[in-house]
């Protein structure tokens, strides 16, 4: 079981990123699945997640700025991230637990091994 995300890069400030996670190995269908951050020398943050029920939840310091979406058929998660701020810099993580919520998520979850997002001011 792989959770493998892609996307990240080097943009300037007001820019955007797609990134994406491609889930193998088994179906996610009954899964939360969400998106993580962990800044250099801070705790790993929730960004945004896709609820086992369909919902979407977002981070306050992102709400507004991006977009999670998911497709069950693809087995994927996407973040579309906008107007990027030299804050968001981080290593991006994907995450899927059998929870309603992402974040009951634990660490012996599913965890991807990060993409990582640099904004340049």
């Amino acid at each position: 079981v792989q959770l493998v995300e892609s996307g990240g890069g080097l943009v300037q400030a007001g820019g955007s990123l797609r990134l994406s996670c491609a889930a193998s190995g088994r179906s996610f269908s009954r899964f939360a699945m969400g998106w993580f951050r962990r800044a250099p020398g801070r705790e790993r943050e929730f960004v945004a997640q896709v609820t086992r029920n369909g919902g979407r939840t977002y981070a306050d310091s992102v709400q507004g700025r991006v977009t999670v979406s998911r497709d069950y058929d693809k087995n994927t998660l996407s973040l579309q991230m906008n107007s990027l701020k030299p804050e968001d810099t981080a290593v991006y993580y994907c995450a899927a637990g059998e929870y309603d919520s992402i974040l009951e998520v634990e660490d012996h979850d599913y965890w991807g091994q990060g993409t990582h997002v640099t904004v340049s001011s």
